[in-house]
């Protein structure tokens, strides 16, 4: 086997248990082969809803589910689309009140647990009351072997990733370590975890076979 098929075994393994747990904790987990596959059935999975929301996701733009929905005739609530005519607010105030909420993850867990860290909380807002359906999409890259894990993978991977992605002037953008710092521009204000699906709010969690996103 070439490296890369290794590294693709060893995420499948991870990436079944981590579905298994996710499904304990009252989630709906499924695990895709590649990128195509994962587009494809996202897509698929929210073919009845009308009205779609979009958190600030660089795995949904790598996957172009945002502009595959928008061309279906969806009617979609993404801030970061630039021919978008409402303003900032308004769109993330609809984000949290429509059909269905799609997202990525800041980090999962293989034990189960989904973990987002936002600068606003439109995200953390949405994915957890609002939205009847919010649909997590996630490269294996993402997934932690634990809960610590899934922090420690904030700390050191994603939050300066995106920080630098969005030339925040943060410490972190600077240096790629986190200083737990109190720049006026911190995107890391907010940390909602999810130990289980919340009552009232059906999640779909899709483990993609890749790495996506920070």
């Amino acid at each position: 086997m070439a490296d890369a098929q290794y590294q693709a075994w060893l995420w499948e393994k991870l990436g079944h248990q981590t579905i298994e747990n996710l499904k304990k904790n009252g989630f709906t987990g499924n695990f895709l082969a590649t990128a195509d596959e994962g587009r494809d059935f996202v897509t698929d999975l929210v073919r009845e809803y009308n009205t779609i929301g979009f958190g600030g996701s660089a795995t949904l733009r790598a996957l172009d589910i945002p502009a595959t929905l928008k061309h279906q005739g969806k009617t979609v609530y993404d801030h970061w689309d630039p021919a978008q005519e409402e303003s900032d607010l308004s769109l993330r105030l609809k984000q949290g009140r429509c059909d269905c909420f799609i997202c990525s993850a800041n980090a999962i867990s293989a034990t189960g647990e989904i973990v987002n860290v936002d600068g606003v909380g439109n995200r953390t807002n949405a994915m957890t009351f609002g939205c009847p359906n919010v649909v997590i999409v996630a490269g294996m890259n993402k997934v932690a072997l634990d809960l610590d894990g899934a922090f420690r993978r904030i700390r050191e991977i994603a939050a300066p990733m995106r920080a630098k992605s969005l030339n925040m002037n943060t410490p972190c953008a600077e240096t790629g370590i986190c200083t737990d710092c109190n720049s006026p521009q911190r995107i890391c204000r907010i940390t909602a975890i999810l130990h289980r699906k919340p009552m009232m709010t059906e999640v779909s969690v899709v483990l993609i076979n890749d790495s996506l996103g920070f």
